[in-house]
């Protein structure tokens, strides 16, 4: 009789602190999943900031400025959701960057390679940034899911975190070359820009 009452004990002693591993856990990934949005907030705004001090550094042609300086503003609380904004912001970037002898025009000016070098800076941080996040945003949304936190309701009135999907890459191949000549010819129409297909546009997260 005794045994039984201490294997109960020892039982519910175990499964409590377990529960409680778990319902910590779940904390922790939360607040670690809100530091990196704050930290890709950070390094978004930060690309923006460099895009803008690009578009009107003189180095670049007037129409290729135009286009920079306008999709950096969009990015700054437009009307276009913020992920097309981002999008928008690094197909100007790339087709400025994609323009035939780019760099070789640059040469020689003054505070031109330091520039660039801050630009593609800021954009490699945008996408360790965003990776890292979605990644956090992953293993919670899977810790959500298990059928303990599910039961228990672990995670409480929490909601699950959201990834963040935009295009992000400044290498264009030949698809996104030819898709950022598109949109950047409706931008000097006076068209406005429209999201490209999801195939090149969006780096389709596989956690989803």
């Amino acid at each position: 009789m005794i045994i039984d009452i201490v294997l109960i004990v020892v039982g519910a002693l175990f499964i409590g602190v377990y529960v409680s591993w778990r319902a910590g856990r779940l904390d922790r990934l939360y607040a670690r999943v809100e530091m990196a949005r704050a930290a890709l907030d950070a390094t978004l705004l930060r690309r923006s900031s460099v895009a803008q001090e690009l578009a009107s550094s003189g180095l670049l042609d007037p129409a290729t400025s135009l286009l920079l300086a306008a999709a950096a503003l969009g990015t700054r609380g437009g009307e276009r959701p913020r992920d097309l904004a981002e999008s928008d912001l690094t197909r100007a970037l790339r087709a400025a960057f994609s323009q035939p002898d780019f760099r070789a025009s640059l040469s020689g000016k003054e505070g031109a390679d330091e520039l660039l070098a801050e630009v593609e800076e800021a954009a490699h941080q945008v996408f360790v940034a965003r990776k890292f996040y979605n990644d956090l945003a992953a293993a919670t949304r899977d810790a959500r899911r298990r059928p303990l936190a599910r039961i228990l309701h672990l995670s409480g009135r929490a909601q699950a975190p959201v990834f963040f999907e935009m295009d992000d890459s400044l290498i264009a191949d030949k698809a996104s070359a030819i898709l950022s000549g598109l949109w950047c010819a409706n931008l000097r129409g006076g068209a406005q820009a429209s999201p490209l297909p999801a195939g090149h546009t969006m780096e389709r997260s596989s956690h989803e």
